[in-house]
């Protein structure tokens, strides 16, 4: 039985609905799977005008909290963040700079990974928040598995890089048919590949 993380950061809550369609359909397939948020570093009382941030932190913050154990745990690991910039939120970051010492022991190497994001207009950052995340991945010594063009339905939501959903200018588009879709096919093609490497 593979062995599957799924970290994710959100604020406002469309990462935390792509993680647990990932998770769902990671178990649906027969993965054992960690489903982790990463903890928010940004005082409550920032986001307190913000009602989908502050209901995403109410919901998710009593939740097991992502650590790097989960990291060496896993066989594959599928990360999320949103956007910020161009690149990945500073909560999701400030987790990824905490990974040194498992990197150091090759605790993160030769592992399948891939990436999924989410901004507010289409290619708002996109490409380059899964670039610069794999990025990261490179120097573990991971094996990154995009999606690619592997399925008719990636010229739908149009991202070879791995999973991005537009989230709108008032942030409340939920998950369309496209995304989910993308979704399963990427938690699929992640669990194909690591089983052949275990194989």
């Amino acid at each position: 039985m593979t062995k599957l993380a799924i970290l994710y950061y959100s604020a406002t809550g469309h990462g935390t609905q792509m993680a647990q369609r990932l998770a769902d359909t990671g178990a649906a397939a027969g993965a054992e799977v960690r489903l982790r948020h990463i903890a928010e570093t940004v005082d409550p009382a920032v986001f307190a005008e913000n009602p989908a941030w502050s209901a995403n932190y109410a919901a998710t913050k009593d939740s097991p909290a992502a650590t790097g154990d989960d990291m060496a745990w896993a066989d594959a690991v599928i990360l999320g963040s949103p956007t910020r910039f161009g690149n990945t939120a500073a909560p999701f970051q400030t987790f990824m700079d905490s990974l040194g010492g498992l990197w150091a022991q090759g605790k993160l190497a030769d592992k399948v990974y891939a990436g999924f994001t989410s901004s507010q207009t289409l290619h708002g950052g996109q490409e380059t928040t899964l670039q610069a995340l794999y990025t990261s991945l490179m120097h573990f010594g991971g094996i990154i598995v995009p999606p690619g063009y592997t399925d008719g339905l990636k010229f739908v939501d149009g991202n070879p890089y791995g999973v991005g959903h537009v989230t709108g200018p008032e942030n409340q588009n939920a998950l369309d048919d496209a995304t989910v879709a993308a979704l399963d096919h990427l938690v699929t093609r992640v669990l194909s590949v690591a089983g052949k490497l275990a194989g």
